[in-house]
């Protein structure tokens, strides 16, 4: 049966985001802490070795698979910091992000190059609307 990767675990936020080699993208790491964190209500959680993420829900496919996964979350990977946001909303994700800034998309993952290249208001928007859509479609935790 397959096994879900990105799972919650007890790993320290703060460790990992010092553990970060780029000065400029580990001050933005906190920088997006911060503004999770307030905007969500939620205490941060490392997810799997390098998603932090923000509250959870559970969800469950047609096929059966079935999992829990962050509501919102981001990483500060090497070339680009990756934002988490839920999928299935497109319309309003894309009315958001036509004055998100700088970006570029993914399937599920919003990428930018630093926090100054983006509204941190249309941030905050995006992360609500995220919660939302998710708390209308699934079982949300935590």
């Amino acid at each position: 049966m397959y096994e879900l990767k990105t799972k919650e675990n007890d790993n320290s936020v703060i460790e990992f985001i010092e553990n970060v080699d780029s000065p400029k993208k580990k001050e933005d790491a906190y920088r997006l802490l911060d503004i999770f964190t307030e905007t969500t209500g939620y205490k941060a959680k490392m997810w799997g070795p390098s998603i932090i993420g923000f509250g959870s829900y559970h969800y469950k496919y047609k096929t059966g698979h079935e999992g829990d996964a962050p509501l919102v979350g981001f990483s500060p990977r090497k070339a680009k910091i990756s934002l988490y946001f839920a999928t299935g909303d497109d319309e309003k994700r894309q009315e958001l992000l036509s004055d998100f800034g700088k970006h570029t998309t993914g399937k599920a993952c919003v990428y930018i190059n630093k926090v100054a290249d983006i509204d941190v208001e249309v941030l905050k928007a995006l992360i609500n609307r995220s919660i939302e859509f998710l708390a209308e479609h699934y079982e949300v935790r935590k």
